[in-house]
């Protein structure tokens, strides 16, 4: 048998129809005479016939809608035929780009259908199956309904080359290899079927020397010329060979290619009159019932029972299958019956209830056997050898129907337990191998680790092996083809990458979910009563922040219980006078260890600033602090944590960030405890091996490396380089986990988003600078090699989620488009993708319960904000592979919906009482500007600002991803087989990846929404460590006055 591929193409008149082949409308004035032509030159019969085909079933399509009729026009016909073959000689499909000019005169407006299809096999009408795809198209529908068409041209070609060797292509199998299969099949055989005589007329001669006896096939269609050819092909085999014992005359042609029984009857006939073989024709059992007279002109019956098509469970298949024969038994009692093809796959996608699997197959087979013997029944097992090639014509089913695989090895044995995978044993001792090496080198290397954090981690690392272990066993199970490779290449590695940050947050959750695992605890630890207080010299940078914010800072600052320090406020690159003036101003009140900086054009962004306040650093300075200009600091800060410093290895004592105005907002709250996750786990998790990320604020480093290292000015993430580099210079970096400072959540959700992409963005940036110090030789452990590479992993796992969301929105439209291009991705991949999903957010709501004091529903909505982020930091981690430098943007703080300015207000009420003292006795303060001030202007009045992110504009992509999954999942739903397991699976898939957009979009509804009046209610909070406790969540004046 051989299949080519067949382009069509159709014109339409005045908007657009036409097939590949091509199809070509237009709107012909009545002027014109309308022509019809029976075929287009150099056109087959049976290409004329499809054409045929197509012009009744529009015509049929638009009598249903009320519409006129189009008529076949010669010179549109033409047109069509012409781009028909031009498609074909390429080999690819697409619209003429200037069809207009083509036209004949008389002609107004222009509609295309364009389609391909890899398939002419014998009997089957491609005419049909081109109109089924417009059918299904949206585009192509609008096309053959439209009222102002009157005229149709249609043209058809052919290209016989395939990319593949199998009969498709008409590369059929060679007589050696043909005789090699016989002799294999006659140990278990001494019958065999075909379907066709013209293909491979050397098979019956092939048989009669294998000893086989033949059950000869003739394969009929409306090709009458194929047909002729059929029957001379026929007689002729019987003439000269004596292995056909019977003929059957058509496979399934009433089922499947619209043919009539009396159509075949008549071709039952015609080979009766040709040869003295008993014959028949091959239908399944509901054909026979339904059409007696096929029985009644037949030799014998030949019926099909496949009851995995039918979607039968294996367990009931059987029982179906001698039903349905014993129904036809009954109805034609004096009728030899034949089993032409009876069976059951090894692979392929599940069918409502039936599951193709080696098992199943096997359990099928051994049980018909068994039945088949019992009734002596005469039947043909679907099929005796593996036939690859066959997924082009029935899905991922078609390969897998036979007994023997297509390397001639049976694939189960008749005999003894039915193995559920027959490869199971290698895949088992590969997993296992390599399971037992990681097993042991984690349990000896992790060996401080408590039991349970050891045997909980073991069996996820086990399991992700053995997923990687059927992965690698995939090309012996399927029989893969150019495209099956292509998606395994993409498959494999992004399994990796989800397996590895599964693995690394799973560690840090074994890790930190059971108690009795951390060994680097630090505490605070106050200087003795008397002791030296070494010089800290804090700097606090700002750019266009609220002047009433950066003041309540300034104030808990002077507030500070601690006299041996400096505080630099540097201001750059604030152009607005009303924003830097009033700090100005206040700082000239305080003493003159407060110092303020105005820099009007600075390069460098922040760490540009911080570099300027470095130059302006007290020589006497041990220790350098930073704090962000929304922190408000308690009075014991340096007190209780520079002691650290007196080991000479410490160069930076890091206290978490904290937020305050966060209680009476329900996304402030939620922004509140996702901040406060990482601080309470993850800073933790990193603190054991010494692999801290150091943070912006709330940090104290040591003088003397910082001075010679600067803040690097060439990422947007200055502190987490420095730590890197220090790391690498042998330092020690110390996590003290109590709250010593409280700052401003983000006023909106774009804030939000916005501040998460510049850090992911920072991160790819210190990668891809520090590559070697990380992936080369360099002092840092191995273990703070594994924290900083691994420590981002979840946010490449965004980048890569955004990827894999674009990825299945385009081939669910492939599936629903040409699925006999796009099939659904095997469960292999479906299924760890989904248990990734719940896995991973399993895990961060149990860690939040055993970490983060918090309500319940705190858990669920930082949760939610998390989820959010995941496009925001998906476009921060392309920007940093793509991009060399970035702008710092600073967050929106102190602004939003009101909620934090009691405790800005509250923070101004905190007397600095000794500063306060001294500003009163006339006290100076240095202030500079690094270049002359102009006299300000009359300010005009300020618009009133729409906060960032309050609009639509800052979840539109969220959005716009958020219905492209969704409309897919329900295209998917709405073209799929009911019940059908892959479907269902993709769907979930399509729908999970939806969740991160969706809570983008809630987050966004929440961040606008006003603030909600909670009552205060004493309470210990989140983040607060060993006794510290603290009512409405830590308030500025508390932490002012603490």
């Amino acid at each position: 048998m051989k299949m080519t591929r067949l382009f069509a193409g159709a014109l339409l008149a005045a908007v657009p129809l036409v097939a590949a082949p091509a199809a070509q409308g237009a709107v012909i004035g009545t002027d014109v005479p309308a022509q019809v032509i029976e075929a287009p030159a150099g056109v087959t019969q049976s290409s004329a016939a499809y054409a045929q085909t197509i012009l009744t079933k529009v015509n049929e399509l638009r009598a249903s809608h009320g519409l006129k009729p189009l008529t076949r026009y010669v010179q549109l016909d033409a047109v069509a035929q012409d781009w028909s073959e031009q498609m074909a000689a390429r080999n690819f499909m697409s619209h003429r780009p200037d069809r207009g000019s083509h036209y004949p005169a008389g002609a107004s407006g222009s509609a295309e259908n364009v389609a391909m299809r890899s398939g002419d096999a014998p009997g089957v009408d491609i005419g049909a199956m081109i109109f089924e795809q417009w059918l299904h198209s949206p585009r192509h529908y609008e096309n053959m309904v439209n009222r102002d068409l009157n005229a149709l041209g249609i043209g058809l070609a052919y290209n016989s080359a395939q990319r593949w060797d199998n009969p498709l292509d008409g590369r059929n199998a060679d007589e050696s290899s043909i005789e090699k299969d016989f002799k294999i099949l006659s140990d278990y055989t001494t019958r065999v079927r075909t379907y066709s005589s013209v293909d491979q007329p050397n098979i019956p001669a092939l048989a009669e020397k294998a000893g086989l006896h033949l059950t000869a096939g003739v394969w009929v269609s409306k090709d009458e010329e194929r047909n002729q050819k059929e029957f001379d092909a026929i007689e002729k085999a019987v003439h000269d060979t004596s292995s056909i014992e019977r003929v059957i005359v058509g496979n399934e042609q009433v089922l499947h290619a619209g043919r009539t029984p009396a159509e075949l009857i008549q071709n039952m006939r015609e080979v009766k009159r040709r040869v003295r073989k008993p014959v028949s024709t091959a239908e399944p059992w509901h054909i026979w019932l339904r059409y007696p007279e096929l029985a009644a002109n037949a030799d014998f019956i030949t019926v099909h029972l496949l009851p995995y098509w039918e979607g039968l469970p294996v367990q009931q298949a059987l029982e179906y299958t001698f039903g349905r024969l014993h129904e036809v038994q009954r109805r034609f009692p004096d009728k030899k019956i034949v089993i032409g093809e009876v069976g059951w796959p090894s692979q392929g996608d599940r069918r409502d209830s039936s599951r193709a699997s080696p098992a199943s197959q096997a359990e099928f087979i051994r049980g018909f056997l068994v039945r088949a013997a019992a009734e002596n029944i005469d039947y043909f097992l679907m099929e005796g050898i593996d036939q690859p090639w066959k997924i082009e014509l029935e899905g991922r089913a078609g390969p897998y129907w036979g007994y023997l695989d297509a390397y001639r090895q049976p694939k189960y044995s008749l005999t003894g337990p039915i193995e559920r995978d027959p490869n199971w044993e290698t895949k088992a001792a590969l997993a296992s191998a390599i399971g037992v090496v990681a097993l042991f080198w984690f349990m000896f290397s992790f060996s401080n680790l408590q039991l349970p954090s050891r045997i909980a981690f073991g069996l996820v690392l086990q399991a992700v092996i053995s997923l990687f272990a059927w992965l690698v066993a995939l090309p012996f199970d399927y029989y893969m083809r150019p495209i099956d490779w292509t998606f395994l290449v993409i498959l494999v590695p992004s399994l990796l990458a989800m397996s590895t940050i599964l693995l690394t947050n799973f560690f840090e959750f074994v890790e930190m979910f059971w108690p009795g695992n951390l060994r680097h605890v630090y505490r605070p630890r106050p200087l003795a009563p008397g002791a030296r207080e070494p010089k800290v010299s804090l700097h606090l940078a700002c750019c266009n922040e609220q002047p009433d914010m950066v003041i309540a800072t300034i104030k808990s600052l002077a507030a500070l219980d601690y006299t041996n320090f400096e505080v630099l406020v540097i201001d750059n690159n604030t152009k607005d006078e009303k924003l830097w003036k009033p700090v100005e101003e206040f700082m000239a009140t305080l003493p003159e260890n407060f110092k303020f900086f105005h820099l009007p054009k600075w390069p460098g962004f922040k760490a540009g600033a911080l570099n300027y306040g470095l130059t302006q650093t007290a020589p006497d300075a041990e220790i350098i602090g930073v704090v962000d200009a929304d922190y408000v600091v308690v009075r014991r800060w340096l007190k209780d944590v520079v002691s650290y410093f007196d080991d000479p290895d410490t160069a930076v004592v890091q206290s978490p960030q904290a937020h305050r105005g966060w209680s009476r907002h329900t996304f402030r709250r939620m922004m509140n405890y996702e901040y406060d996750g990482f601080f309470r786990i993850g800073m933790h998790h990193r603190n054991e091996r010494n692999a801290i990320i150091q943070h912006g604020t709330m940090t104290l480093v040591r003088a003397q490396p910082l001075l010679e290292g600067k803040w690097s000015e060439w990422t947007i993430c200055e502190d987490a380089e420095l730590a890197l580099r220090l790391m690498n210079q042998g330092y020690t970096l110390r996590y003290v986990d109590v709250v010593m400072g409280r700052g401003l959540t983000p006023d909106t959700f774009f804030a939000f988003k916005k501040q998460r992409k510049r850090w992911a963005q920072g991160a790819i940036q210190i990668m891809k600078a520090h590559a070697k110090t990380l992936f080369g030789r360099s002092n840092l452990t191995a273990a703070q090699r594994y924290h900083f590479i691994t420590g981002w992993f979840s946010w490449i796992g965004d980048a890569l989620h955004l990827l894999f969301a674009l990825a299945a929105i385009a081939w669910s439209i492939g599936i629903i488009a040409a699925p006999h291009l796009f099939s659904l991705p095997i469960l292999l991949f479906m299924i760890p993708l989904i248990a990734f999903f719940f896995f991973k957010a399993l895990m961060g709501p149990l860690m939040y319960m055993r970490r983060v004091r918090c309500e319940q529903k705190d858990v669920w909505g930082a949760a939610l904000a998390g989820m959010a982020l995941s496009h925001g930091i998906a476009q921060g981690v392309f920007s940093g592979l793509w991009n060399k430098t970035a702008v710092f943007e600073v967050t929106e703080k102190g602004g939003g919906a009101g909620t934090q300015a009691a405790d800005v207000e509250s923070a101004s009420a905190a007397s600095a009482t000794p500063a306060a003292d001294t500003a009163a006795a006339g006290a100076a303060v240095d202030t500079v500007t690094t270049s002359p001030a102009p006299a300000p202007k009359p300010a005009k009045p300020a618009k009133p600002k729409k906060p960032a992110g309050m609009a639509w504009g800052g979840v539109r992509e969220e959005a716009l991803l958020l219905i492209g999954l969704l409309v897919a999942a329900l295209g998917i739903s709405m073209t799929r087989l009911p019940n059908h397991l892959e479907s269902a699976m993709w769907m979930v898939v399509l729908v999970l990846q939806a969740v991160p957009y969706m809570a983008a979009v809630v987050c966004a509804l929440l961040s606008a929404s006003k603030a909600k009046h909670l009552e205060k209610k004493p309470r210990k909070t989140a983040g607060q460590s060993g006794n510290e406790a603290a009512s409405d969540e830590g308030s500025a004046s508390q932490a002012a006055s603490a």
